[in-house]
């Protein structure tokens, strides 16, 4: 068991590395996710009209290959938020602290609504006028639309498209013999632990987000990372005690934010310190420093608004 929660671990860094990259590289869990859910795409193209190359691409993308704590623990492959729905939620967070995301009793629950989500909201109306091969289009539209704030997100879905050639599956019919198999389930608290922690990739980088009172030690033997390597990029010592939700980083932080980032500020919170702004934007802290020196002179207040390098 140890053996195959370290390959889980393992994989799900290797999709963040890959979700890091300007290009994105063939990997087996992907391959993977559209083996298991290729067929259930194509029934709900059949349905509702949406490309299955999309469907697949946007559940890969937005799941981690299926491995997300969303997917994982809330059956919530395209990591659809509340708005107006009633049934079971849970809380993650996104673009802001704590929000709201829906709760699904399987996979396939998940890919129906994502279909039912994107045919009943008028700001998509205009994909379903497009030819259901024209996957670029619909790449481009979703994003135009507001279905993700990553700028480069149509570029993404393309990419994994051709690279897999997922576009053949928008010819295609559903294979009546091929039984879907919904999530397996997690039983062990030590799965659950290591399969939904929150990995994500910013910057060129790849970060989790730390369970309470856990050490870059412990995080360190479980990923096959050396401890004062995950430390130092981090800034800090070894031993140091984490919080819970501490972002950790994988690899060395930056100079600078993204050249395509829209944000040149960030407004300091209470009892914030120049370091965690350093720790969220996957930069370093001279560099954070540096481009704010009069704050960093006089310390941080609340409402201060610190130059991003």
């Amino acid at each position: 068991m140890k053996r195959l929660l370290t390959i889980i671990i393992a994989t799900i860094i290797n999709i963040c590395w890959t979700t890091a990259a300007t290009k994105i590289k063939w990997n087996q869990a992907y391959q993977n996710y559209f083996n298991k859910y290729k067929n259930i795409a194509i029934r709900e193209m059949k349905r509702y009209g949406i490309p299955a190359s999309i469907t697949l691409a946007q559940g890969v993308l937005e799941s981690a290959a299926g491995n997300s704590r969303l997917a994982t623990v809330a059956n919530n492959h395209f990591g659809i938020k509340c708005h107006d729905w009633t049934g079971p939620t849970i809380a993650q967070d996104d673009d802001e602290q704590g929000e709201c995301f829906r709760v699904y009793g399987s996979a396939i629950e998940s890919y129906e609504d994502h279909s039912k989500f994107l045919r009943g909201r008028k700001r998509y109306s205009s994909l379903f006028q497009l030819a259901i091969t024209d996957y670029r289009g619909w790449a481009h539209g979703l994003k135009q639309a507001g279905y993700a704030t990553n700028p480069v997100y149509a570029n993404s879905l393309i990419d994994i498209i051709e690279l897999y050639r997922l576009y053949e599956y928008d010819t295609m019919k559903p294979n009546k013999n091929d039984d879907f198999v919904p999530n397996d389930k997690l039983t062990r608290k030590e799965d659950i632990d290591m399969r939904t922690r929150q990995f994500r990739a910013f910057n060129d980088n790849c970060y989790l987000t730390a369970h309470a009172g856990e050490t870059y030690q412990n995080i360190a033997r479980e990923i096959g990372i050396k401890a004062h390597k995950l430390a130092k990029y981090n800034e800090q010592p070894e031993d140091s005690r984490l919080n819970e939700g501490e972002i950790v980083w994988l690899r060395k932080k930056k100079h600078h934010v993204p050249e395509n980032f829209n944000k040149q500020y960030h407004t300091a919170k209470s009892n914030e310190s120049l370091y965690d702004i350093a720790q969220l934007y996957g930069v370093r802290l001279k560099n954070i420093i540096k481009a704010n020196k009069k704050i960093a002179k006089r310390g941080l207040k609340a409402g201060d608004k610190v130059k991003l390098p």
